[in-house]
């Protein structure tokens, strides 16, 4: 569950909220009245009924993981108002913690009699229709000794295909109605969960694989009772079922990147490579031997496919809920768990680990007609199209080599080397920006002592060396810094405007020698807007963050006339100056890629990559810069 997410007033009871509450203040305990009232059921389309809609296009949503829950279903000492209370709270928090689905690793009953199955499935009512889910048997829910040939149960009257049928999550079961499958929609694409039996015999084991092989493309959840055990060093290993699962379906299927499992205590978790050299992580989740048997508290996988990683929390919703003076003390101390094996983040690269089965395809080139909106006064990219002498990646690009302004308005570029740089201070690259419209880069091997490096620099009469932006402006490219960031790497500007402020008759500002109009790197990575405005005796100055390096970023810069706002990656940065500032104070002299001049001398050129960059003349929206915002 993102910690980002932000809380809605109508959610007050989100985990966060609570945690806090339980630490600062007494929590409002609103959900601790009537947690034995089970709700009527309602279909998926009233989820946003109590708890809000899940978005299935966002690119974080949650898994949420319940394990045995076998000591609250246990003959005349039953009691099922914690596990209430944990799916109240996934259905009121759907919306909020973008929950795409629960799965159940069995045990969910001590003794599998008709009496616990009938509590236990009256109890799933409080979900049903609101979070879709999996129910799975362990060895408690049915005769241990047998796999999932054994036909008729009471399980499997009351938690086999006819009870998910109306999910639409639900993809099928297998012929015995042991084993289930559900494909979920989140994150923008398509998931599998397979949830087996305790003991999936060969004909489960063949139908599990024709459900993979149906949906080749789609990266699986794996969920069984028993896979892995664990010592207290939270190590896992297999269990002699988990090897068996290992060699018979998991490690050949490059789809299945997370496997569940309960049945042992204490948790653990280990990682295992498959025959495509790739990762799968194999966890146990139990908590039974837990006060209160666990008090049906739950593990949640926050997926997160911006960041690439998957947050893991555990915690008790039924605890959580209670007044801070009610909770008792076995109670307050088990409210979340905070171990190595209970909350953690995974770091998964989604589009590399799930490449094998489900490569991402790449954006076509976007012709530059299509990314030059009314208002574009300079357009430049490093392809052909951009250039008649674009070369082999990593071959140099010449002295003397024209960059085109595609907008026709002859604001070209023309590439020069500093200093005594050598070829390789300036060379063509195909690497690119995933959403840049071409797929191409120059590569600057910028540096200090000495200073070396390459810019690329308009003619002495181009337009844009005099245009004075009153209309506002938005200054848009594509950059990404090596890594590592290696060698010595002080002041760089990335663009600029050549001349000394002075000469626009400014008084303000660090130095009356600094160009009226630069985009620069500090030593700390952090990114420098400085301008000199043509109305204003002003320098307004906008600071990022520490950018990060080895990942392109798309940088934009947007004047309304008034004040200017610096983006990275589509984001609002937080230190954009309130100073008025109309225009740019523009002195005739070129504009530069790839530098910034001091006393009209360039020091340090750029170190890394630099891709489509166009400047236009009027702030543009967001939704307007050159790359659609993940």
């Amino acid at each position: 569950m993102s910690t980002e997410r932000q809380t809605s007033h109508h959610h007050p009871l989100h985990r966060r909220s609570l945690l806090r509450a339980a630490v600062v203040v007494p929590a409002a305990g609103a959900m601790a009245a009537g947690l034995d009232a089970a709700p009527a059921e309602a279909s998926e389309d009233d989820a946003g009924t109590a708890g809000g809609r899940f978005d299935a296009e966002s690119p974080r949503f949650s898994l949420a993981v319940l394990p045995d829950t076998q000591y609250l279903f246990d003959a005349d000492s039953a009691d099922p108002a914690p596990l209430r209370a944990t799916f109240r709270y996934l259905a009121d928090e759907r919306s909020a913690a973008n929950i795409a689905f629960m799965t159940h690793l069995g045990d969910v009953t001590e003794h599998g009699t008709e009496d616990e199955i009938g509590l236990a499935a009256d109890t799933f009512r409080v979900l049903h229709g609101r979070v879709p889910y999996s129910v799975l048997a362990g060895n408690h829910d049915i005769t241990s000794s047998t796999d999932d040939q054994r036909g008729d149960s009471a399980y499997l009257a009351a938690f086999g295909p006819d009870r998910y049928r109306s999910m639409p999550t639900f993809g099928g079961a297998s012929p015995d109605g042991y084993n289930s499958y559900h494909v979920l929609r989140a994150g923008g694409r398509q998931w599998l969960v397979l949830a087996l039996d305790w003991r999936v015999s060969d004909r489960g084991l063949e139908w599990a694989q024709g459900v993979l092989d149906a949906h080749p493309t789609s990266p699986a959840v794996l969920t069984t009772h028993d896979i892995a055990w664990s010592d207290d060093d939270g190590e896992a290993r297999l269990s002699g079922n988990g090897q068996r699962l290992w060699d018979r379906l998991i490690k050949g299927n490059d789809q299945i990147f997370l496997a569940l499992g309960g049945h042992y205590w204490p948790p653990g978790r280990t990682v295992l490579t498959n025959d495509a050299d790739n990762d799968v992580h194999i966890h146990i989740t139990n908590y039974q031997d837990r006060y209160y048997g666990g008090a049906g508290m739950i593990r949640t996988y926050g997926f997160d496919l911006v960041r690439n990683v998957i947050d893991v929390e555990t915690f008790s919703p039924w605890f959580l809920a209670r007044k801070a003076e009610k909770r008792s003390p076995l109670a307050a101390e088990t409210i979340e768990l905070t171990g190595p094996t209970d909350r953690f983040a995974l770091s998964v690269d989604f589009d590399t680990r799930f490449a094998g089965f489900a490569p991402v395809t790449p954006a076509k080139p976007r012709p530059a007609r299509a990314v030059m909106p009314r208002g574009t006064l300079a357009y430049w990219r490093f392809d052909a199209s951009g250039t008649d002498a674009a070369g082999t990646p990593g071959a140099a690009v010449a002295d003397g080599t024209v960059v085109k302004d595609l907008t026709g308005n002859g604001n070209d570029l023309t590439v020069r080397r500093l200093h005594s740089s050598g070829a390789d201070a300036l060379t063509w690259s195909a690497d690119h920006h995933r959403g840049q419209p071409a797929h191409a880069s120059l590569r600057f091997d910028g540096g200090k002592n000495p200073d070396r490096g390459a810019v690329l620099t308009t003619a002495a009469r181009a337009a844009l060396n005099s245009e004075k932006f009153l209309r506002g402006y938005t200054i848009e490219t594509f950059v990404r810094l090596p890594e590592p960031f290696e060698g010595d790497h002080g002041w760089m500007g990335i663009l600029s405007w050549e001349g000394r402020n002075a000469e626009a008759g400014k008084t303000t500002g660090w130095s009356p020698l600094e160009p009226t109009c630069s985009l620069n790197l500090s030593p700390e990575r952090f990114l420098q807007f400085v301008v000199y405005p043509h109305r204003q005796d002003a320098d307004p100055t906008s600071w990022s963050h520490a950018v990060p390096v080895g990942r392109w970023m798309h940088i934009a810069v947007v004047n309304d006339t008034r004040s200017t706002v610096m983006y990275v990656d589509g984001s609002k940065i937080a230190r954009n100056p309130a100073q008025a500032s109309t225009g740019i104070a523009t002195l005739g002299k070129p504009f530069v890629l790839g530098g910034t001049q001091f006393d009209e001398a360039f020091g340090q050129g750029f170190y890394g990559w630099m891709g489509d960059t166009r400047i236009v003349g009027r702030p543009l929206s967001v939704d307007d810069f050159l790359t659609p915002v993940d």
